[in-house]
């Protein structure tokens, strides 16, 4: 009798599964035509060119910078976008911030804001096969540092402005435009931009600020193009592991030196990674791209309460960002100890740089991380900022910036993310709910393997895309 109990409970079980799983398809949307836009694309590419050119690298250390490139860039604006130049109010702010304010036809409302940054990481010029600041053109391509981070979106936010001005269009609401020059060395311009909106009262209908992209192959089972939109990101944190001893020479060792003992505590973190949560941007992810996956990643993707662990267990094997999607992640990144290599030092230490999935924060890392490592004798310390909050995907904003996605780069499939990496646009969490961070371009994997790498270079038709999904946002605010 028990027997055919759980084979009827057996039965049952797969009989709910196979139901999920052939409901379990995508959404039917309405298509939509999109009229053509008309604007000079090659005057868009030569724009981006000269934003290029400019060699506004930035340096924790300030002294490295030079400041007449930075001030090079901002002059070409009157040049490049003269209608932007001459019918926006322009505003400095300390942190080389600069916020253009494009007034709309009715004051009052909620107000879009676009956001960019112009300055660059370093670059090493011998390891690239063009000038990283020559803008070259090739195969169809522009190579130099920014073309992608992030001078395509600057240009293709003021030149979209530029040419909505040049044929009469005026946005109902005011449109503003904030560009940070320090945003790779964590700057104060765009805090103490977010800082100026929230001490003015001015509450943004939507942010909008780099992160996603189209991309392709990066989702189990899905091979088409995704349209990913951040709709938060994962908070960064340091943690320090310190050992101490009485040092002394290497010939005589106690039966643990101090980065024995760091290296345990290394391997215990590795082999207790933090626990998966399933938090909302990716949930939504799942249940919009896992209805185009092939059937058995449907089935896990609609029976999470089920398979859960299975796709827990695959994360954990693989790593990488499918995992970095569902957990806080830690890579160990630094190792100090002796300088010479016959003494033990009398103090080692070793960093890992965490991502925090929302529910974490800095404070519930760290002590996950000392009842790990279960060893009074590391002292741990960290220091860093906790998750973004989680935006809207119910209002206006998203709908206006998931459906420029589609214009621009049809047959996409459009989801919600969670970012992996830290963005400026962060610093406006405090004045909206419905801050999106999306790149403008579709991107192949080598192009996203040149950020912050050499030979960074973005397609020529990459610029005028990221033009039209602008100017298409800006239609309709």
């Amino acid at each position: 009798m028990a027997g055919i109990i759980i084979l009827v409970l057996i039965a049952v079980l797969l009989a709910v599964v196979l139901a999920r799983t052939a409901a379990f398809r995508p959404h039917g949307e309405e298509k939509k035509e999109y009229a053509p836009l008309e604007f000079d694309r090659e005057r868009a590419v030569e724009n981006l060119r000269e934003l290029v050119r400019c060699k506004t690298v930035s340096y924790y250390d300030h002294s490295l910078e030079d400041d007449a490139e930075f001030d090079k860039l901002i002059g070409l604006f009157e040049k490049l976008y003269p209608n932007v130049w001459k019918n926006c109010e322009l505003t400095h702010f300390d942190g080389r911030g600069l916020l253009f304010r494009w007034k709309g036809s009715s004051s009052g409302g909620e107000c879009p804001v676009f956001m960019a940054h112009y300055d660059v990481v370093p670059v090493e010029e011998q390891f690239w096969d063009e000038d990283p600041f020559g803008a070259v053109i090739k195969d169809g391509r522009i190579w130099g540092r920014g073309t992608v981070d992030t001078k395509n979106s600057l240009n293709g936010i003021l030149t979209a402005a530029e040419n909505l001005m040049a044929s009469g269009f005026t946005p109902k609401n005011d449109i503003y435009f904030a560009f940070s020059g320090g945003e790779e060395v964590e700057g104060l311009g765009a805090r103490n931009i977010a800082l100026w909106f929230k001490e003015n009262g001015i509450v943004p209908s939507f942010v909008l600020d780099e992160g996603g992209a189209v991309v392709e192959n990066v989702f189990p089972g899905v091979k088409g193009p995704c349209g990913l939109i951040g709709i938060a990101e994962k908070g960064m944190c340091n943690m320090t592991f310190t050992a101490n001893s009485d040092g002394g020479h290497a010939s005589a060792p106690g039966p643990h030196t101090p980065l024995g003992i760091l290296s345990l505590a290394c391997a215990r973190m590795e082999a207790h990674p933090f626990r998966r949560r399933f938090t909302v941007p990716v949930l939504a992810m799942f249940d919009t791209l896992g209805r185009h996956s092939g059937f058995v990643y449907r089935m896990i993707f609609s029976n999470l309460w089920l398979f859960g662990g299975v796709l827990d267990r695959i994360c954990k094997k693989s790593g990488g960002e499918l995992n970095a999607l569902v957990r806080t992640t830690v890579a160990f990144t630094q190792m100090q100890g002796s300088q010479a290599v016959n003494v033990i030092p009398p103090t080692a230490s070793m960093t890992a740089n965490l991502r925090l999935n929302p529910g974490d924060t800095v404070e519930s890392a760290l002590a996950y991380a000392r009842q790990t490592v279960k060893d009074g004798s590391v002292i741990i310390t960290a220091e860093g900022r906790d998750p973004s909050p989680i935006s809207r995907t119910d209002c206006f904003g998203w709908e206006v910036v998931s459906d420029a996605v589609r214009a621009a780069w049809p047959g996409s499939i459009v989801a919600p993310y969670l970012m992996v990496q830290c963005f400026d646009s962060r610093h406006y969490s405090d004045v909206s709910d419905r801050v999106y961070k999306f790149s403008a371009a579709d991107l192949t994997a080598e192009e996203r393997h040149a950020l912050h790498g050499n030979n960074e270079h973005i397609r020529l038709e990459t610029v005028g895309r990221a033009v039209e999904f602008f100017m298409r946002i800006m239609k309709e605010c």
